[in-house]
């Protein structure tokens, strides 16, 4: 034996891998087949582009055409992959070496276990028979009478079967006659594949075309099948079309077995400066109304760059049902407006400014002309604040907008309002004095015979914010508390303003963060008078070693030194010395349950809301909800996902209104989980229309873990209506 052929051969299998740039190198053993741990680090062994050659035995044949035998165990070994048998041998005609008997192939991301493999130089292909795989760390495993790996990216089985199940369990197994995966394109096509579930076959493909990993590849979605106790029955086949790297667009054709084919389009786009997403349903004859029907929505942003965006809204749809016929949820159906807006936007350090057309298309029936929402055609707004080197900061908001309206009065409001405040803030206190001007100008149409055209309003505003951050360690431990009072002083003197119009002001619901505003309109249109001060303190207690808050409490009220005489067209107006208290507690009751209660009370006014969830595992969640809203509002709402044993759960919400004794929402199912598929069954009743109307539905999920899921979406449904359930199948 020598060992210059040794040498050769060890070359040879370096030049497989290596280029003329890369450093070359080989080592041999004959100490042992696999002496050394054939796992051992790349860094253990030297550079990552070293080619590592191991046997037991090698016998040479020197001459023009060298050949090596090697024999007792052969391992090469390069960076992280690794390729194992019990005997190899050179073909100098082939330029290929044979390798026999328990070839194994290994990488971080794959694993190929085959009777024979042959790895030829020349042409770069890898070729193992008789193979066994096994794909990254999950369960993906397979088998295929051939598998061939190209130089060209290609990977090619033939006779393969594929399955996400642990050996001896296959419950679903895809079978087909070939599978070619161009990594270059980033693409693959099945030809022959066959889809089984517990033995039954359920699909059928001649040929698939398919993306592999992130690449984006056009065809056919998996198809979801429902149910709908006014709409039938439903099927929805959704095809995907990949036009260019930048755009897409998704067409559904959606049948219902009681109303009739709807198709339904979805297309986005984006480009160095813009995305967007159009989206157009349309149901030529809905055999129920006998009328076509149809949805439009339009989305669209640009940044121009240098602070300026653009951004279009649009919503439109063909009748005021729609969505409590088409939608599928009690959410969607009592939509009453749909927005319609152009917008432009700048934006500085210190200025900015919006300009934008609005209007609304209202669907809900029972919304009175007179109380439609007005258009803005045009609306402008300009905000600016600059600090001078004292602190003192200068700041202007102003509006100029056209309100315009087929019915009551319309016209321009102009307003302006300079202030000018002094913030201080130092470690545990801060203090903020402010002074503000508001003055509000009308060019009025369509009014009463001798009411005013042009009407003002002048008004200053002042007020003092201050407040504490206070904390401690609690008995040396390693959790915090704070205390964080607030203070808020707000002087707006009276102004006849009944002369006014409403545009679009609205008094609303006093909440803690409404405790701290000044005005306590949303809008211009009023601005309230007041002398009062709102007074609320804070407190916290958390983990410093998790960061987590482990409780968070606030009470706060507003307490008013004169009555208040402006106010809404026929509303009262208030003289009540003090505003409602407002109360929030967030905290954990124990290490799985979390408690959170909102509550206002005062003496016209009752609300709460409140909420527990016990979470004692992952998969394990109770939540029990209440609202409630005196002379308006009463509901218990209770959902759950929780399993009744290791393979079955119970999932479920019950959604009731205790005012008028009936259940607004519900639905039950049950979640079956295997190691490698899941079955989902779950049956809903629920209001899908706003005059009380009932529907109800029924679905079925089938989820080959790694593969597909097939029925309707009811993970959807479960992640809506139970807080904290997750739909990853484990």
């Amino acid at each position: 034996m020598s060992s210059k052929p040794l040498i050769s051969a060890c070359l040879l299998l370096a030049a497989l891998n290596a280029t003329a740039d890369e450093p070359l190198s080989c080592r041999t053993s004959l100490a042992g087949p696999l002496a050394a741990n054939p796992f051992l680090p790349a860094t253990a062994l030297g550079s990552p582009d070293t080619i590592q050659l191991e046997a037991g035995k090698f016998e040479a044949q020197i001459g023009d055409l060298p050949t090596a035998v090697m024999s007792g165990g052969v391992l090469l070994r390069r960076d992280d992959k690794l390729v194992a048998a019990e005997s190899a041998r050179y073909d100098p005609v082939s330029k290929a070496l044979h390798l026999e008997g328990g070839v194994r192939y290994e990488d971080p991301g794959t694993q190929i276990l085959s009777r024979s493999a042959e790895f030829g130089y020349v042409s770069g292909r890898i070729r193992f028979e008789g193979a066994e795989f096994s794909l990254g760390s999950s369960n993906s495993r397979g088998a295929a009478d051939v598998i061939e790996i190209n130089q060209d990216g290609k990977l090619t089985f033939e006779g393969v079967e594929y399955t996400t199940c642990p050996p001896g369990s296959e419950d679903w197994l895809m079978q087909g006659r070939s599978i070619e995966l161009d990594t270059r394109k980033g693409v693959g096509t099945a030809r022959g594949m066959k889809l089984k579930f517990k033995g039954i076959p359920i699909l059928y493909a001649p040929y698939l075309s398919f993306p592999i990993g992130d690449a984006r590849k056009s065809g056919v979605l998996t198809p979801e099948i429902g149910s709908s106790g006014r709409s039938g029955n439903e099927l929805r086949v959704p095809w995907y079309w990949n036009i260019a790297p930048n755009y897409d667009a998704t067409i559904t054709p959606r049948l219902l077995t009681s109303r009739g084919l709807q198709i339904a389009t979805e297309f986005r786009y984006l480009t160095e400066r813009s995305e967007g997403l159009v989206v157009v349903d349309y149901l030529p004859d809905d055999d129920i109304i006998d009328a076509a029907r149809h949805q439009i929505r339009f989305e669209h942003r640009t940044w121009f760059g240098n602070g300026w965006r653009n951004q279009i809204s649009l919503r439109d749809v063909s009748d005021s049902q729609y969505y409590e016929d088409l939608g599928g949820s009690l959410s969607i159906s009592s939509i009453t407006h749909l927005n319609r807006s152009l917008r432009f936007d700048y934006y500085s350090d210190n200025f900015s400014v919006m300009g934008q057309l609005q209007d609304y298309q209202t669907i809900d029936d029972a919304i009175l002309d007179f109380d439609e929402p007005y258009r803005r055609i045009p609306q402008i707004l300009v905000n600016g604040r600059w600090t001078t080197p004292f602190g003192l900061r200068f700041g202007i908001n102003g509006e100029i907008v056209n309100f315009d309206r087929d019915v009551g009065v319309t016209g321009w409001r102009i307003n302006a309002s300079p202030k000018l405040d002094l913030p201080v803030s130092k470690p545990g206190w801060f203090i903020n004095p402010a002074i503000a001007f508001d003055y509000t100008r009308y060019d009025l149409k369509d009014r009463l015979p001798g009411e005013p055209t042009d009407p003002t309003r002048s008004v200053p505003i002042a007020s003092l914010d201050t407040g504490l951050i206070l904390e401690r360690t609690m008995n040396n431990s390693n959790r915090i508390q704070t205390i964080e009072p607030r203070l808020l002083y707000v002087h707006i003197p009276q102004r006849d303003q009944d002369g006014l119009p409403v545009f679009d002001t609205i008094a609303p619901d006093i909440n803690l963060v409404q405790l701290y505003r000044k005005n306590r309109y949303l809008g211009i249109d009023r601005i309230g008078d007041t002398d009062h001060i709102s007074a609320g303190i804070t407190t916290r207690i958390l983990d410093t070693s998790t960061g987590r808050e482990l409780l968070s409490a606030t009470i706060g009220q507003t307490r008013y030194f004169s009555d208040r005489t402006v106010a809404l067209p026929g509303a009262p107006m208030t003289s009540t010395e003090t505003s409602d208290y407002i109360a929030q507690l967030r905290f954990l009751l124990f290490k799985n349950v979390d408690f959170d209660f909102g509550h206002q009370w005062g003496s016209d006014t009752t609300k709460s809301e409140a909420r527990i969830q016990y979470r004692p595992a992952t998969n394990k969640v109770l939540n029990l909800a209440y609202r409630f809203r005196r002379n308006s509002l009463e509901q218990g709402d209770l959902s759950w996902s929780w399993p009744l044993s290791t393979r079955w759960n119970f999932v479920g919400r019950y959604n009731y209104s205790i005012r008028d004794e009936e259940v607004l929402e519900q639905f039950f199912g049950l979640e079956y989980e295997s190691c490698c598929w899941g079955l989902r069954l779950v049956s809903r009743r629920y209001i899908s229309k706003r005059d009380g109307t009932r529907d109800s539905s029924f679905g079925l999920q089938l989820v080959l873990k790694g593969m597909m899921s097939v029925g309707t979406a009811a993970d959807r449904l479960l992640e809506r209506g139970i807080l904290g359930y997750s739909a990853d199948l484990r």
